[in-house]
Parts: C-alpha cells; structure tokens; sequence
C-alpha cells in the first residue's frame, strides 16, 4: 500500500436489530473518518453472525473470512458495543476473537491500528465499564485505543434514522473517535 492511497477504516458493531442505537453511533463515527478522507466498510447486525470462535478450527465460514480479510486490509478500526450487563455485547466479542487469525502475520494482531472504541448502553454504569473493557481489549490485541473514547447512555440521548442524535455533542465525539483513527493511521504511514 503506497502512502498517497486512501486509509481503510473497518467499522465493527451494531446489534441484531438493524438500525439499533450503537449501529447509529458506528454509522457517525465512521462519518467521521470519511470527513478525514478514509474510505470505510462496516460489520453490522447480521453480517457479525459468526460461528463461535475456535482456534482449533482450521476452516472459517465464509462470513468469517470475509471479517478477517477486511481486518487484515483495515488501517484502523473503529468497535462500537451495546453494553449488556455491564460488557461488549457476545456478538461484537465474538467477531473480536476472530481477530486471533491473525497472529501469524507479518502485522499480527491489531499491531499498529489505531482502534476507536464507542460503548452505548441504557445508563453511565454499562456505558463505562463496557467502554473500558473494550480498552483492555483493545490492548491484548496490541491496538492502539484512540486517546477518546465514546461512552454514550441512551437514557439521556436517542439516535435518529438521519444520522444525528439529541445531543449535538455526542455526534460530535464521535466524529472526533473517527477522524482520530484516520489520523493515527496517517502517522504511521510516515
């Protein structure tokens, strides 16, 4: 990949139900490394039904192929979780451990991606927690965490079908999470 050629950013999130409030939230943060000139795909919904993981299995479906393609090729990631009793959700968990078939590669892991992490839950305490064990993570994968990270509850702010949200600096962070992905990316290719 030559430096003068667009950043790849790989959205992974949402839950089952298309148009679901974290779906939304990916949707503007990937929003956001697009206004910072990235070109970007997402894992939403249905496409996140993957078998369980399981290292000893040496022949991936198809969808989980086509996952850990778009991981490999991605220059940085952006994972948004609804928080569920307090943790990611088993769905955005799952397609997470897929990410270990990438460990024999030349960059294995998430090594040297910068990984924008968004939790949203219905209340501050699922939000938080789930946010920070995105962070964790994120680390055992050896990504890099955007310096913000979006804990978003949806108690107080609601996504709507247009792209926004009640709180105007909700999608403001969340553009932010996604251009920070873009810019990390640059860096590294300096």
């Amino acid at each position: 990949m030559t430096s003068s050629s667009a950043i790849n950013v790989l959205g992974i999130g949402g839950s089952l139900r298309d148009g679901s409030q974290s779906e939304r939230a990916l949707r503007i943060a990937l929003g956001g490394a697009e206004e910072a000139g990235a070109r970007t795909s997402a894992f939403t919904g249905g496409r996140l039904v993957l078998p369980f993981y399981d290292v000893t299995v040496a022949e991936r479906s198809a969808e989980a192929v086509e996952l850990i393609e778009a991981i490999r090729a991605a220059d940085g990631l952006i994972v948004v979780s609804p928080g569920y009793h307090g943790a990611p959700s088993g769905l955005v968990k799952n397609a997470l451990d897929y990410v270990e078939d990438l460990r024999p590669d030349e960059r294995p892991y998430l090594h040297g991606r910068a990984v924008g992490l968004v939790a949203v839950a219905f209340g501050w305490q699922a939000a938080v927690t789930t946010l920070d064990q995105l962070r964790t993570i994120t680390h055992a994968l050896r990504g890099w965490p955007t310096p913000l990270g979006g804990a978003v509850n949806t108690a107080e702010v609601k996504f709507d079908e247009s792209g926004g949200a009640s709180e105007e600096r909700v999608v403001n962070t969340l553009r932010l999470i996604g251009g920070q992905v873009v810019e990390f990316a640059r860096s590294r290719r300096s």
